[in-house]
């Protein structure tokens, strides 16, 4: 009992308290919306761990994992533990054990790389382990050492790019603010979590992210100038890649925090949409508590309408898994979702 406590211990240190979600009242609705979601999700997993859509990679199911991570349940006890421990297994499994490239992209690296964050010093290693057996069980890489692989990836890709950021594959010499936003937000959360990040890395792709920034906080797809091109998609990201990185005193920041806020009821179709839901909801919350819980009302009431009998959100693992995290803010235990 001793020993479960103190695995456990981390986590209760990094989540937040009552007082922070709706003065102490959870909505109900995020609970029924939430448990019916994971519900699907795990019914949708694979013997493998991993969850199949059009879109499959490390990314989407580092998105489905932090879903069960996000609603509190014990991530090694609990009714999901099994579902979080496939996860994992999934996803160190599918890592390159010399480049420490978690596929198909550096989309889906950053994604599972923020995952793996958020599971680290949370998830006993141990179980994940005893659970695998034979190729993915005793020899597995522990999740310490898988992020550890990632991060290197993510800097060596770098590195390598004229534009010190990423783009697609870690050999791109070209780069974009989406998936440098996924990848920085993947290293910011591992040094969150204690892991060894290079200062210069994150400096340099949040210059990028800066210099993508135009004045009336437009953040340009890519070429590194800004104001070119509006995304709210774009602004989201950067407004959170600088909150989270303590970065708030730049008028970029304020750019496009500006940018977003008075535009809370803009809303986002086809394929952008539970991307657009997944970022603003954490780039409200860190930059402005009040409009979040304005658009996080209205997130809610969408959601209870579009959640379909079976649970899913989108008929997608991807789809539902990017909804739930949208909503997971109201449950504030994971660590990149405190303020």
């Amino acid at each position: 009992m001793l020993a479960t406590a103190v695995a456990a211990l981390p986590w209760m240190i990094h989540a937040q308290g009552p007082e922070l979600r709706f003065d102490g009242r959870m909505p109900p609705e995020v609970e029924r919306i939430y448990e019916r979601g994971l519900s699907w999700l795990a019914d949708h997993q694979t013997e493998q761990g991993n969850w199949n859509d059009g879109q499959s990679g490390a990314g989407v199911d580092g998105i489905c994992l932090m879903a069960f991570l996000a609603s509190g349940e014990d991530p090694n006890f609990g009714r999901y533990a099994p579902n979080i421990r496939r996860a994992l297994r999934a996803m160190i499994s599918s890592q390159d054990p010399e480049t420490g490239y978690l596929p198909n992209s550096m989309y889906h690296h950053g994604f599972a790389m923020l995952a793996l964050s958020e599971a680290y010093g949370v998830v006993d290693d141990s179980l994940i382990a005893r659970d695998g057996g034979g190729k993915n069980g005793a020899g597995m890489r522990s999740i310490g050492q898988a992020l550890d692989l990632a991060i290197r990836c993510a800097v060596t890709s770098q590195e390598k790019n004229r534009w010190g950021a990423w783009r697609y594959s870690p050999d791109s010499t070209d780069a974009d603010t989406s998936v440098a936003g996924a990848v920085l937000m993947g290293l910011l959360a591992a040094r969150n979590a204690g892991m060894e990040v290079p200062d210069e890395s994150i400096d340099a792709a949040l210059d990028y992210m800066r210099r993508s920034t135009g004045k009336n906080g437009f953040v340009a797809y890519s070429g590194g100038f800004g104001g070119m091109g509006e995304s709210m998609n774009r602004s989201a990201i950067a407004t959170l890649v600088h909150a989270v990185a303590k970065q708030k005193d730049v008028w970029q920041y304020e750019a496009t925090l500006k940018h977003i806020t008075e535009r809370l009821e803009h809303q986002a179709d086809g394929h952008y949409l539970e991307y657009f839901r997944y970022y603003m909801a954490q780039a409200l919350f860190q930059g402005d508590y009040q409009a979040w819980q304005k658009w996080n009302t209205a997130t809610i009431r969408q959601l209870e309408n579009t959640q379909a009998e079976d649970g899913s959100i989108g008929q997608t693992p991807y789809q539902t898994g990017m909804s739930l995290l949208a909503l997971g803010l109201n449950y504030r235990f994971l660590p990149i979702y405190e303020r």
